[in-house]
C-alpha cells in the first residue's frame, strides 16, 4: 500500500486529562474522518523489555498486520476514508500474527500481569477480542449498545457526533475486583472506550487499561481515557 509509512516511534506518555463523556462527540465508529490518506506508523511503548527473539517476532508480525490494512475512500459517507481491518481476518497468517502482536504488546506494557477479563466493544472489538481472550486463557465480556443483550444490564450514556447513545454490559458478567482490559479496533475521539471504562467501574472491577489496533492520533482520543495505560499497535495521523 503506497500511502503507508512504517516507522517505529515512541508514543507519548499516557494521557492525564480526562473530560466529561456528555460533552465530547464520538467518531470512533466511522473513523478516520479525513479524506486524505495521511500517514500510518507503528506505535511503540515499552515498560517490560522483550527478549530479542520476541522483539523480532513482534516487528515481523506488525509489518504483516499493517500490510493487510485497506483504506476505503468515501465510506460510509463521502469525505470519510475508512480503515478496513477485515482483510486481516481473511488471511489466517495475518490473523495469527495479529494475535501474537497483541499478546506481546500486553506483555511489554503490563509485564507478568494478565487481565482477568477482556472487554470487547461492539462491533469490531468482537472480531479479535474473543480470540485474544482464549489465547490468554481469560474470559471475554462484550459491551453492546442498549437493547441487544437479554437480562439485567448496567448502562452508561455517552455522546456521539449526532446525538446520544448507550452502552451496556450484562449484570454479573464482570465480577467485583476483577481486572479488565478494554479492547477495540480503533480509538478516534475516545467516547465509546471511555463509556466502556465507566461500565467496568460500575461493576466494581478494576480497569487495567485499553488496547487498540489503531489510534487516529490527530483526534486526540487518549485525552478522554484518563491516566490508565493505553496500548496501540498502529498510529495513523490524517494531517501529515
Amino acid at each position: 500500500m503506497s500511502d503507508l509509512t512504517t516507522t517505529d516511534i515512541p508514543v507519548g506518555s499516557v494521557a492525564t486529562n480526562p473530560n466529561q463523556l456528555a460533552t465530547t462527540p464520538d467518531a470512533s465508529r466511522r473513523e478516520p474522518a479525513a479524506s486524505s490518506p495521511g500517514t500510518t506508523k507503528l506505535a511503540g511503548e515499552s515498560v517490560t523489555a522483550l527478549l530479542d527473539h520476541e522483539k523480532k517476532k513482534l516487528e515481523s508480525a506488525k509489518q504483516l498486520v499493517i500490510g493487510s490494512l485497506r483504506f476505503v475512500p468515501d465510506f460510509p459517507i463521502p469525505g470519510i476514508k475508512f480503515i478496513d481491518i477485515l482483510p486481516i481476518f481473511q488471511n489466517p497468517v495475518a490473523f495469527e500474527s495479529l494475535l501474537e502482536v497483541l499478546v506481546l504488546l500486553i506483555q511489554e506494557r503490563f509485564g507478568s500481569q494478565i487481565p482477568d477479563v477482556i472487554v470487547g466493544l461492539e462491533a469490531r472489538g468482537f472480531l479479535f477480542g474473543p480470540s485474544l481472550a482464549l489465547r490468554l486463557d481469560r474470559a471475554f465480556v462484550p459491551v453492546r449498545k442498549k437493547g441487544k443483550m437479554p437480562g439485567a444490564c448496567k448502562t452508561v450514556e455517552y455522546m456521539k457526533e449526532y446525538g446520544k447513545d448507550e452502552f451496556q454490559v450484562q449484570e454479573g458478567a464482570i465480577q467485583p475486583g476483577q481486572t479488565c482490559l478494554i479492547v477495540d479496533d480503533i480509538i478516534a475521539t475516545g467516547g465509546t472506550a471511555a463509556a466502556a471504562g465507566q461500565l467496568v467501574e460500575l461493576s466494581d472491577a478494576k480497569l487495567m487499561g485499553y488496547l487498540f489496533m489503531i489510534e487516529i492520533t490527530n483526534l486526540k482520543g487518549k485525552a478522554l481515557l484518563g491516566d490508565k495505560p493505553i496500548v496501540t499497535l498502529i498510529e495513523h495521523d490524517e494531517e501529515e
